[in-house]
């Protein structure tokens, strides 16, 4: 059975605000199950390790997706969530897949971690596919190719966009927009309409713009995985 890795954001607040954060929902939880229910292992780990936090914005009528309701409604899948392992623990070896969800949680551990940043590099190395998705992409700065080159220079690459920060109202309560600080790593940055699905692949790494683009992120990561040239 093929394995898939999903690592989660361990950081639980918006800056010095005090306003709860962590990992979006729909971001775990759709590509949770399209992976699963296409035969897929998939274990689920944290810059910490335990309990990792979810926002609490990403649970509300308004956000809740099918996807998320059957996550919550799944005592495997919440016990797995409560008990993820730690980062820099993980034995990426064996992982056909790595991704990264988003929430704004990301945005403060996940480029910092150099357990995170190695993790990647072994496993694009190894061959693996990489993926992130919304404020994910955050946790692809870590990562370092053997010369040192950031892993998405030069690669076409998606994620949450400045304009969408705006509209949240968190451009001056992020550390940084995740667009400019992409592109400086010499990324090719794309993007679509403002919260609409968008998602691309650059040969083994796929990426995607916001929430909306959790769903096409796992697909297109189930296609690179699926093909060896890629490998």
């Amino acid at each position: 059975m093929p394995k898939a890795l999903i690592i989660l954001t361990s950081h639980d607040r918006l800056g010095d605000t005090g306003t709860p954060t962590g990992f979006y929902w729909e971001e775990l939880a759709a590509p949770y199950w399209i992976l699963s229910d296409a035969g897929w292992q998939v274990e689920l780990a944290s810059v910490q390790g335990g309990n990792p936090p979810a926002d609490p914005s990403s649970a509300t009528d308004e956000t809740m997706t099918d996807e998320v309701r059957r996550f919550m409604a799944d005592d495997a899948a919440m016990n797995r969530l409560a008990h993820t392992e730690k980062l820099d623990e993980i034995d990426v070896s064996g992982c056909d897949i790595v991704y990264l969800p988003g929430g704004h949680g990301t945005m403060w551990d996940l480029p910092e971690s150099q357990a995170l940043g190695q993790l990647l590099a072994t496993a694009w190395d190894k061959g693996a596919v990489i993926g992130a998705v919304c404020h994910g992409p955050a946790g692809l700065l870590s990562a370092r190719l053997p010369s040192g080159k950031p892993l998405v220079d030069g690669r076409r690459v998606a994620g949450f966009t400045n304009s969408e920060e705006e509209a949240a109202g968190l451009t001056d309560t992020v550390p940084f927009l995740l667009e400019d600080q992409l592109k400086a790593q010499g990324a090719r940055h794309e993007k679509g309409p403002d919260w609409q699905p968008f998602a691309l692949a650059d040969g083994r790494l796929v990426t995607g713009q916001n929430p909306a683009s959790s769903a096409e992120v796992a697909r297109l990561m189930l296609q690179a995985a699926d093909q060896p040239a890629m490998r």
